[in-house]
């Protein structure tokens, strides 16, 4: 899942170091109940519709000794193929709604296993839209008053995603599937508008302490977005989340990053190249691309001498992270175009990921026509390590930033970044000592300073290298680690009841 997926299972690792015993519960999703080593756990009856399904837990093996990882299964979290996590669309027309069954289903399940446990844990973490069922299930269920004794913790991901679905009336319906719960419309619903059942909301409502990603992105969502001044805040949803800021419920914790690795080796140019080359073969063997191939001559194109900057930038095509680089400017053309540009003959940008398909073909049409962007549509953990390592300047203009580890991922190498100031990433470069940021009025604005200080920041890395060796090795010096953020979640979110 993601980032979720992402801050579980590290946040999970840090707090079996600090000698908690965390515990991971997750859908089968059709095949982790597979894995080998697997132990069945126990076997139980969860009510969901109008009917009764039999779900097995399973014990599987982690990577991390102290962290248990517990596989709750049944055909109804595997809508789609085994292995795929979300549908999507549905085949009947209803966008999301297999995807919400799916969840709304596993929130029963997790219910009824949680609260018929002999000892029921410490504290229930919830992560994003998925688990906010399970928050009205330990409100409104009364077969649930064991989970009463239970504090709840939830922590945002990202609110662009919120899970809303019909409150009654349809088939994927909060109605349809608790049909004998009785809920208080108004601590379950959008806000402006009760016929709407929207989980996260319900969950900020519903838990007893709430956590957003970063403390900048945490104030940020108390405010509501503004399109077109380019703010991305609360999205319909600050209202509710003022109201936990100001129950002194709602904190904003940076996540971490891993340090086991030092991160200090260093491709050479060639053996950068040849790593490209190989990476983008292996994808255009098994999912060919027209990106492929223009990649792959690019490369073959490339002179043997290293060009003198090496721009990068890593992430999911999606509008969050990669629309200011659309963004018209001035000139009539794309932030993007405008750094090519200016670029020229002595520069190169790589840009890996996949994403929204229409930003890909936008990346793939001024890949053709700029000769010194290389797109590589894929993901690849060794490839974007390897660009972490060969970089010269990273490229963060995302839009709202409830999590970034990007950015943390490229200093741990001494890559030093170019990011909007928003959320986590203002919480974690100080401009013009580790990094560099830019801010606008409006995405005109944000497009037009982002461009301007690319280039601001080539020129100074070009003209006083003394100044770019002591901030390559200040954003090398960073540390947002992990047992950090973990000690915080401690004591900020999990020591509930006590002063």
């Amino acid at each position: 899942m993601g980032s979720v997926g992402d801050v579980v299972c590290e946040l999970s690792k840090a707090l079996a170091g600090l000698g908690c015993r965390p515990q991971i519960l997750t859908p089968s999703y059709g095949c982790l109940h597979e894995a080998k080593g697997r132990k069945r756990r126990a076997e139980f009856e969860v009510r969901f519709r109008h009917d009764s399904h039999t779900v097995t837990a399973w014990s599987v093996p982690g990577a991390t000794d102290g962290v248990r990882h517990i596989v709750l299964d049944h055909a109804g979290f595997a809508p789609g193929e085994p292995g795929r996590i979300y549908v999507g669309d549905d085949d009947g027309g209803a966008p999301y709604a297999a995807d919400a069954d799916k969840f709304a289903f596993f929130c029963a399940a997790a219910a009824v296993f949680l609260n018929g446990r002999k000892r029921r844990p410490d504290v229930v973490h919830l992560h994003d839209w998925h688990t906010g069922m399970l928050a009205v299930l330990r409100e409104f269920d009364p077969r649930l008053d064991g989970l009463l004794e239970v504090p709840f913790v939830f922590t945002i991901h990202n609110l662009a995603h919120q899970g809303q679905r019909p409150m009654v009336g349809d088939t994927s319906s909060l109605a349809a599937w608790y049909p004998w719960i009785r809920v208080d419309t108004e601590r379950v619903s959008e806000p402006r508008a009760l016929e709407v059942f929207n989980p996260m909301a319900a969950a900020i409502r519903l838990c007893d302490r709430v956590n957003a990603l970063s403390p900048s992105y945490a104030d940020e969502i108390q405010n509501p977005t503004d399109s077109e001044a380019g703010f991305i805040g609360g999205e319909g949803l600050e209202t509710v989340l003022r109201e936990a800021g100001d129950a002194g419920r709602l904190s904003g914790i940076l996540n971490g990053c891993d340090y086991s690795d030092p991160g200090k080796v260093k491709l050479g140019w060639q053996a950068f190249v040849l790593l490209t080359k190989t990476t983008i073969e292996g994808f255009e063997a098994s999912t060919p691309h027209p990106a492929h191939r223009l990649a792959l001559r690019r490369l073959e194109a490339l002179p043997k001498r290293r060009p003198l900057h090496v721009l990068t930038s890593v992430g999911r095509i999606v509008h969050q992270k990669v629309r200011l680089f659309f963004e018209p400017t001035l000139s009539g053309s794309t932030a993007l175009e405008d750094i090519l540009a200016n670029l020229g003959g002595n520069g190169l940008l790589v840009l890996v990921g996949t994403g929204d398909t229409n930003y890909e073909q936008e990346l793939l049409d001024i890949a053709r026509e700029n000769e010194n962007l290389i797109y590589v549509a894929g993901n690849s953990a060794s490839l974007a390590e390897a660009v972490f390592a060969a970089g010269d300047l990273h490229l963060k203009p995302s839009s709202f930033a409830p999590s970034e580890l990007g950015q943390l991922e490229a200093m741990r190498f001494g890559q030093p970044c170019v990011a909007h100031a928003v959320g986590a990433l203002r919480d974690t470069i100080d401009d013009g000592v580790n990094g560099f940021v830019f801010e606008g009025k409006t995405p005109g604005d944000q497009a037009e300073s982002f461009v301007r200080r690319v280039a601001q920041v080539l020129a100074a890395r070009h003209d006083d290298p003394l100044y770019w060796h002591s901030l390559r090795d200040a954003a090398r010096s960073v540390r947002f680690d992990w047992p950090a953020s973990a000690r915080r979640y401690v004591k900020e979110l999990y020591d509930i009841g006590t002063d």
